[in-house]
Protein backbone atom coordinates (compact mmCIF):
# COMPACT_ATOMS: atom_id res chain seq x y z
CA UNK A 1 0.00 0.00 0.00
CA UNK A 2 1.49 3.31 -1.11
CA UNK A 3 0.13 6.79 -0.75
CA UNK A 4 -3.54 7.25 -1.58
CA UNK A 5 -2.57 8.97 -4.84
CA UNK A 6 -0.36 6.02 -5.83
CA UNK A 7 -3.17 3.59 -4.97
CA UNK A 8 -5.67 5.60 -7.01
CA UNK A 9 -3.34 5.60 -10.03
CA UNK A 10 -2.48 1.91 -9.64
CA UNK A 11 -5.94 0.56 -8.89
CA UNK A 12 -7.89 2.87 -11.19
CA UNK A 13 -5.20 2.55 -13.83
CA UNK A 14 -6.07 -1.11 -14.28
CA UNK A 15 -9.47 -0.06 -15.59
CA UNK A 16 -9.03 3.44 -17.02
CA UNK A 17 -5.29 3.63 -17.65
CA UNK A 18 -2.77 5.27 -15.37
CA UNK A 19 -2.66 8.50 -17.41
CA UNK A 20 -6.40 8.86 -16.81
CA UNK A 21 -5.98 8.60 -13.04
CA UNK A 22 -2.85 10.78 -13.00
CA UNK A 23 -5.04 13.73 -14.04
CA UNK A 24 -5.79 14.07 -10.31
CA UNK A 25 -2.44 15.90 -10.05
CA UNK A 26 -3.74 18.47 -12.58
CA UNK A 27 -6.44 19.69 -10.17
CA UNK A 28 -5.85 23.38 -9.40
CA UNK A 29 -8.69 23.61 -6.88
CA UNK A 30 -10.61 26.07 -9.10
CA UNK A 31 -13.99 24.85 -7.80
CA UNK A 32 -15.66 24.33 -11.21
CA UNK A 33 -16.47 20.73 -10.21
CA UNK A 34 -17.98 21.67 -6.89
CA UNK A 35 -19.85 24.68 -8.29
CA UNK A 36 -21.47 22.70 -11.09
CA UNK A 37 -22.27 19.55 -9.10
CA UNK A 38 -26.03 18.80 -9.01
CA UNK A 39 -25.54 16.59 -5.93
CA UNK A 40 -23.50 19.31 -4.25
CA UNK A 41 -26.51 21.60 -4.33
CA UNK A 42 -28.39 19.24 -2.04
CA UNK A 43 -25.65 17.49 -0.09
CA UNK A 44 -22.27 18.13 1.50
CA UNK A 45 -20.46 16.81 -1.59
CA UNK A 46 -17.47 19.01 -2.37
CA UNK A 47 -15.47 17.31 -5.11
CA UNK A 48 -12.46 19.56 -4.80
CA UNK A 49 -12.31 18.88 -1.04
CA UNK A 50 -12.24 15.13 -1.73
CA UNK A 51 -9.45 15.62 -4.26
CA UNK A 52 -7.41 17.73 -1.86
CA UNK A 53 -7.83 15.02 0.78
CA UNK A 54 -6.64 12.43 -1.74
CA UNK A 55 -3.62 14.50 -2.75
CA UNK A 56 -2.48 15.07 0.85
CA UNK A 57 -2.95 11.37 1.65
CA UNK A 58 -5.86 11.56 4.10
CA UNK A 59 -6.87 7.96 3.39
CA UNK A 60 -8.92 7.24 6.53
CA UNK A 61 -10.58 10.66 6.49
CA UNK A 62 -11.71 10.34 2.87
CA UNK A 63 -12.70 6.67 3.24
CA UNK A 64 -14.84 7.55 6.27
CA UNK A 65 -16.32 10.67 4.70
CA UNK A 66 -20.05 10.28 3.99
CA UNK A 67 -19.74 12.78 1.16
CA UNK A 68 -17.60 10.31 -0.82
CA UNK A 69 -20.85 8.45 -1.49
CA UNK A 70 -22.95 11.50 -2.50
CA UNK A 71 -21.67 11.62 -6.11
CA UNK A 72 -24.38 10.45 -8.52
CA UNK A 73 -21.82 9.88 -11.32
CA UNK A 74 -23.57 12.32 -13.68
CA UNK A 75 -20.21 13.40 -15.20
CA UNK A 76 -21.05 17.13 -15.07
CA UNK A 77 -17.79 17.89 -13.24
CA UNK A 78 -15.85 15.65 -15.63
CA UNK A 79 -17.16 17.51 -18.66
CA UNK A 80 -16.62 20.98 -17.18
CA UNK A 81 -13.16 20.61 -15.66
CA UNK A 82 -10.88 23.16 -17.37
CA UNK A 83 -7.82 20.98 -16.63
CA UNK A 84 -9.31 17.71 -17.91
CA UNK A 85 -9.27 15.98 -14.53
CA UNK A 86 -11.22 12.74 -14.85
CA UNK A 87 -13.19 13.56 -11.73
CA UNK A 88 -16.02 11.05 -11.83
CA UNK A 89 -13.75 8.12 -12.61
CA UNK A 90 -11.38 9.17 -9.84
CA UNK A 91 -14.25 9.35 -7.34
CA UNK A 92 -15.44 5.90 -8.44
CA UNK A 93 -11.90 4.58 -7.97
CA UNK A 94 -11.63 6.12 -4.49
CA UNK A 95 -14.98 4.51 -3.62
CA UNK A 96 -13.75 1.15 -4.85
CA UNK A 97 -10.58 1.45 -2.78
CA UNK A 98 -12.67 2.46 0.25
CA UNK A 99 -15.05 -0.48 -0.25
CA UNK A 100 -12.12 -2.85 -0.67
CA UNK A 101 -10.85 -1.70 2.73
CA UNK A 102 -14.26 -2.17 4.38
CA UNK A 103 -15.69 1.34 4.07
CA UNK A 104 -19.01 1.48 2.22
CA UNK A 105 -22.17 3.37 3.05
CA UNK A 106 -25.24 1.34 4.04
CA UNK A 107 -27.34 2.75 1.16
CA UNK A 108 -24.69 1.62 -1.34
CA UNK A 109 -24.49 -1.78 0.33
CA UNK A 110 -28.31 -1.99 0.08
CA UNK A 111 -28.07 -1.49 -3.69
CA UNK A 112 -25.95 -4.64 -3.67
CA UNK A 113 -28.66 -6.39 -1.67
CA UNK A 114 -31.29 -5.44 -4.26
CA UNK A 115 -29.09 -6.71 -7.06
CA UNK A 116 -28.48 -9.98 -5.16
CA UNK A 117 -32.20 -10.47 -4.58
CA UNK A 118 -33.62 -9.31 -7.91
CA UNK A 119 -30.79 -8.58 -10.34
CA UNK A 120 -31.68 -4.87 -10.23
CA UNK A 121 -30.37 -1.89 -8.27
CA UNK A 122 -33.94 -0.53 -8.38
CA UNK A 123 -36.24 -3.57 -8.35
CA UNK A 124 -39.77 -3.50 -9.67
CA UNK A 125 -42.22 -3.70 -6.79
CA UNK A 126 -45.92 -4.55 -6.55
CA UNK A 127 -47.03 -0.98 -7.32
CA UNK A 128 -44.98 -0.82 -10.50
CA UNK A 129 -46.24 -4.27 -11.49
CA UNK A 130 -49.85 -3.08 -11.16
CA UNK A 131 -49.13 0.00 -13.25
CA UNK A 132 -47.53 -2.12 -15.96
CA UNK A 133 -50.57 -4.41 -16.03
CA UNK A 134 -52.92 -1.39 -16.14
CA UNK A 135 -51.34 -0.27 -19.42
CA UNK A 136 -51.40 -3.74 -20.96
CA UNK A 137 -47.86 -4.89 -20.18
CA UNK A 138 -46.75 -8.03 -18.40
CA UNK A 139 -46.31 -7.37 -14.70
CA UNK A 140 -42.55 -7.86 -15.02
CA UNK A 141 -40.31 -6.96 -17.95
CA UNK A 142 -38.03 -9.70 -19.35
CA UNK A 143 -35.16 -9.12 -16.93
CA UNK A 144 -33.30 -11.04 -14.22
CA UNK A 145 -36.08 -10.23 -11.76
CA UNK A 146 -38.41 -12.38 -13.85
CA UNK A 147 -36.02 -15.17 -14.87
CA UNK A 148 -34.60 -17.21 -12.00
CA UNK A 149 -31.75 -18.77 -13.99
CA UNK A 150 -30.34 -15.34 -14.96
CA UNK A 151 -30.68 -14.14 -11.36
CA UNK A 152 -28.75 -17.21 -10.24
CA UNK A 153 -25.97 -16.23 -12.67
CA UNK A 154 -25.82 -12.75 -11.13
CA UNK A 155 -25.64 -14.31 -7.66
CA UNK A 156 -22.87 -16.67 -8.81
CA UNK A 157 -20.85 -13.69 -10.03
CA UNK A 158 -21.32 -11.96 -6.66
CA UNK A 159 -20.20 -15.08 -4.78
CA UNK A 160 -17.26 -15.75 -7.10
CA UNK A 161 -15.94 -12.20 -6.90
CA UNK A 162 -16.48 -11.96 -3.13
CA UNK A 163 -18.83 -9.00 -3.47
CA UNK A 164 -21.31 -10.70 -1.15
CA UNK A 165 -18.69 -10.81 1.62
CA UNK A 166 -17.57 -7.25 0.90
CA UNK A 167 -21.06 -5.87 1.59
CA UNK A 168 -21.59 -8.32 4.48
CA UNK A 169 -24.49 -10.12 2.79
CA UNK A 170 -26.40 -12.80 4.69
CA UNK A 171 -27.59 -15.44 2.20
CA UNK A 172 -30.06 -16.96 4.68
CA UNK A 173 -31.82 -13.66 5.45
CA UNK A 174 -31.17 -12.33 1.90
CA UNK A 175 -30.15 -9.04 3.46
CA UNK A 176 -27.20 -7.36 5.14
CA UNK A 177 -26.06 -9.19 8.25
CA UNK A 178 -27.88 -7.82 11.29
CA UNK A 179 -30.76 -6.38 9.25
CA UNK A 180 -34.37 -7.50 9.37
CA UNK A 181 -35.48 -9.52 6.36
CA UNK A 182 -37.98 -7.04 4.91
CA UNK A 183 -37.53 -3.47 6.07
CA UNK A 184 -33.75 -3.12 5.98
CA UNK A 185 -33.75 -1.90 9.60
CA UNK A 186 -31.32 -3.07 12.27
CA UNK A 187 -32.69 -5.77 14.54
Amino acid sequence: MGTLYEDIVGYGGEVFGEEHMETLRECVQCGKCTGSCPSGRNTALRTRKLFQMALVDLREEIFNSPELWFCSTCYTCYERCPKGVKTTDIIRTIRNLAAKEGHMSVPHRMIGVYVMKTGHAVPIGPDQMKLREAVGLESQPPTTQKYKEQLEQVQTIFRTTGYDAMIDFDWDAMNLKGMEKKGGKKK
